[in-house]
């Protein structure tokens, strides 16, 4: 039997790797168009599946990568976070690591998300010693921006820019805002909360 191996616990929650029963939440939340509202693609059930094997593989190589959202009362998956490279070289230099979330509708308001990133960003910034973290949304989407500002991130409008991989067609989709938290920040911030 696989086991999920657990990288970080908050106090409801528990991230870590993909475990085969983790993928119709998976396909779920790839096929919600709530869910998926800001993107301009829903992802099929073949598509979800090549995706997590995808996931669970970069988690392997080097510790980044999306981690399952589980409930550790129910040992239920939630949805997703976590910290990866964007691989965007127009818009970021290749060192930069972003965080991001993505939870099934049914989950949504309990605040999962928040303590999910929360957990994410103390483990990046304890654990892994990173020097800042970025995030990225479509412009209009004020339930993942609203997140960032509960974490403390702050609006970098410098660094908003069109995203180069939604297409043309999408024009509504292109324009992204940054927000971004140093370590440093990250640790007055935790100090001040203590």
């Amino acid at each position: 039997m696989t086991e999920r191996v657990v990288i970080v616990e908050t106090p409801r929650l528990i991230l870590g790797t993909w475990l085969p029963s983790d993928r119709d939440l998976f396909r779920e939340i790839n096929a919600d168009p709530k869910v998926m509202e800001f993107f301009p693609f829903r992802r099929s059930h073949e598509e979800a599946d090549t995706f997590l094997a995808k996931l669970n593989g970069m988690l392997k190589e080097d510790g980044l990568g999306f981690y399952a959202v589980v409930l550790k009362e129910t040992q239920e998956p939630v949805g997703f976070c976590g910290l990866s490279r964007p691989n965007l070289p127009s818009v970021f230099p290749e060192q930069t690591v972003e965080i991001g979330w993505r939870l099934a509708t049914r989950f949504w308001g309990n605040g999962y998300a928040t303590e999910a990133a929360k957990g994410l960003l103390d483990w990046a910034f304890v654990a892994r010693n990173l020097d800042a973290v970025i995030s990225f949304a479509v412009e209009a989407n004020h339930r993942s921006t609203g997140v960032m500002k509960r974490l403390g991130l702050h609006r970098i409008e410098g660094l908003d820019f069109d995203h180069p991989r939604v297409p043309d067609n999408y024009p509504h989709l292109k324009r992204h805002v940054v927000y971004a938290v140093t370590r440093d920040e990250w640790k007055r911030q935790m100090a001040s909360r203590a």
